[in-house]
């Protein structure tokens, strides 16, 4: 959902829309270690679920949104959210589905290099054909 993914959505959008493909969108959500020991009146795994349902909503928002303003002339799109690493959710996600082709940005919004190291595992570990759209 970064503006390096979003260089992607030209790609995805032609592509689908040539072949009558359809679009998985996968969104995958950091895993994150569960709080330990609170002071005071909180309670660590209230909190920690409230921050990942809160994670998941904002997500399938930015989903929904994502759907609506660019993927409308897409014949076929679905949504997913997965929570893990983000290179080993994607392939596994790839398998999953029998994918013909992954359209991805070559890096993500914490990277400060040309390419992301979630990109270079998922094109390095791959079966599947994968289309690496540069970003800025």
């Amino acid at each position: 959902m970064s503006e390096n993914a979003a260089r992607a959505l030209p790609y995805v959008t032609s592509t689908a829309e040539k072949y009558q493909a359809e679009i998985h969108i996968l969104y995958v959500l950091k895993e994150y270690v569960e709080f330990g020991a609170a002071y005071g009146d909180t309670d660590p795994q209230a909190d920690y679920e409230r921050m990942r349902q809160w994670e998941k909503d904002t997500a399938e928002k930015r989903l929904d949104e994502l759907c609506e303003k660019f993927l409308s002339s897409c014949p076929l799109f679905f949504r997913h959210i997965s929570v893990g690493d983000p290179a080993k959710e994607i392939l596994a996600f790839m398998n999953k589905i029998e994918a013909d082709i992954v359209i991805m940005a070559s890096r993500g919004v914490e990277s400060h290099f040309d390419f992301g190291s979630v990109a270079e595992r998922v094109l390095k570990c791959s079966t599947t054909p994968v289309l690496m759209v540069p970003t800025a």
